[in-house]
């Protein structure tokens, strides 16, 4: 049986390595240094679309449910008011794909407080106004000419 001054002394810490020489040392190496793995997905044949507006009450939730079924697209959606009925969060924004606002002030608030997560995500804004209901017949074709080929150009 081993004693407890047989174990592994901690590194002091003035002994751990920094960030710049842990890059130096990789590099030396020819090591890409941080490691950043590939995102896996659910279902990597699918393209993940979040559909944001203000209030998750009209055209997000068209979006979401016109999408549905689609056989590429899976299809979420999401407010960035406070008072929606489901709020944008950090897991929306980590599970999407590609992000399509209703409109430029919602590209603005979530780039205002998410901007690190967006680093590698495309945000579309379809510059369609609030002057729908859900499943409007008009927001319905005027989703259909705009999200297919700005996802698949």
């Amino acid at each position: 049986m081993s004693s407890k001054d047989d174990w592994p002394k901690e590194k002091h810490w003035k002994h751990v390595y920094t960030r710049s020489q842990k890059l130096k040392r990789a590099d030396q190496l020819g090591i890409a240094y941080p490691v950043v793995p590939d995102r896996k997905l659910v279902d990597p044949e699918r393209v993940h679309v979040l559909f944001v507006c203000s209030r998750n009450q009209w055209r997000s939730p068209t979006a979401e449910r016109m999408f549905k079924r689609h056989p590429v697209i899976v299809a979420r959606s999401a407010g960035t008011s406070p008072n929606a009925r489901r709020r944008i969060s950090p897991a929306d924004i980590g599970w999407a794909d590609a992000i399509m606002v209703m409109e430029d002030k919602h590209r603005d608030r979530i780039v205002a407080e998410y901007a690190r997560l967006l680093e590698h995500k495309t945000i579309h804004v379809l510059d369609i106004p609030d002057d729908y209901t859900f499943m409007d017949p008009e927001l319905i074709d005027i989703l259909a000419q705009t999200v297919e080929p700005l996802l698949f150009a």
